[in-house]
């Protein structure tokens, strides 16, 4: 039976059942150290795929279009970070401070890859350039949102000092996403067979982080903090970001007279935050008991962006099909 376009996807709906889990089955004592460990060889390993799947020649292409992507990157480091503060007087009022800084994490990540390259073929936009784009966002952001929030939350969360957040970033982060690029023309073959087990380590790997921060979370008493009603507050806030960000892309891409596939392919790329990215940051950055509060808005943003996501993306494929 085909899948109705706008309901989520399976791996949506794991994302959820995974919190489920955590907030039911915890992972407590001597069990809990060693999914840490296994964690941290995860993300390692989820980064290291990220650099093999870096196309150098994606690299070289997207420098020909750099307004396009200082469009996409404006608005992923600086129109959503601005939008976050900004808009602190009104979102207060439906979250807690906890949240809050949860919501202004989420506004710092880079954009998402996956997603935001099939969402653009599926619309008919540019895929080169959103691949290159998405590729170039995701790469900045392991430099630039741990400065950001070393320098705009964790001195509130009572995280590590930004030297040594830095450097985790960089020794759990970087140097297997560098490590995974160089190496790429010895394995590309090896990833190209191998396409469908890559995707479900990938995926696996993110599961595994948001299972081990939420049971940290849970233990903490998230659940005992964040009532239905902050829930609730998230999904508005999600909707209301995700909105004024489209409507800011696609404004700047007309006034700068990109056409529709580039418009399409800044939408898409601009507008969306990356959870494969803001999970595994997040152990890193802050501590345990935080790390889980601090994910919960990506994870509704995340939710929400596929859902409407796919509807624009369904309806551009049809409007696309009608063009002569």
């Amino acid at each position: 039976m085909k899948r109705i376009p706008f309901l989520p996807d399976t791996y949506t709906f794991m994302l959820v059942g995974t919190v489920v889990l955590a907030s039911v089955l915890p992972a407590y004592g001597s069990f809990a150290v060693v999914l840490k460990h296994v964690t941290t060889v995860a993300i390692a390993l989820l980064f290291f795929l990220h650099g093999a799947k870096l196309s150098r020649q994606a690299i070289i292409d997207g420098l020909t279009h750099w307004r396009l992507h200082a469009l996409i990157l404006s608005c992923t480091f600086v129109f959503f970070p601005v939008m976050g503060f900004a808009l602190k007087p009104l979102l207060l009022p439906l979250i807690n401070d906890e949240l809050y800084l949860g919501v202004l994490y989420m506004c710092m990540l880079p954009a998402t890859v996956q997603s935001a390259v099939a969402l653009t073929g599926i619309a008919r936009g540019n895929v080169p350039a959103a691949v290159c784009g998405a590729s170039a966002s995701t790469l900045l952001g392991i430099v630039i949102t741990p400065f950001l929030v070393n320098g705009l939350i964790t001195p509130t969360t009572g995280a590590a000092s930004p030297i040594d957040s830095v450097a985790s970033i960089f020794a759990q982060l970087m140097l297997p996403f560098i490590a995974g690029h160089i190496l790429r023309p010895y394995f590309d073959n090896a990833f190209r067979k191998a396409g469908k087990a890559l995707s479900f380590i990938d995926r696996g790997s993110i599961l595994l982080v948001i299972y081990s921060a939420f049971s940290a979370a849970v233990i903490g008493g998230i659940w005992q903090q964040i009532s239905a009603s902050m829930v609730a507050g998230l999904v508005v806030i999600s909707l209301v970001f995700l909105a004024l960000a489209m409507v800011f892309v696609h404004t700047l891409a007309k006034v700068f007279g990109f056409g529709r596939k580039d418009q399409i392919t800044a939408i898409f790329g601009g507008a969306q935050k990356s959870l494969a990215s803001g999970v595994p940051m997040a152990q890193v950055l802050f501590t345990s008991s935080v790390a889980g509060v601090m994910v919960l808005p990506l994870m509704i943003f995340h939710l929400l962006q596929l859902i409407f996501s796919s509807i624009l993306a369904q309806r551009w494929h049809r409007q696309n099909e009608e063009l002569p």
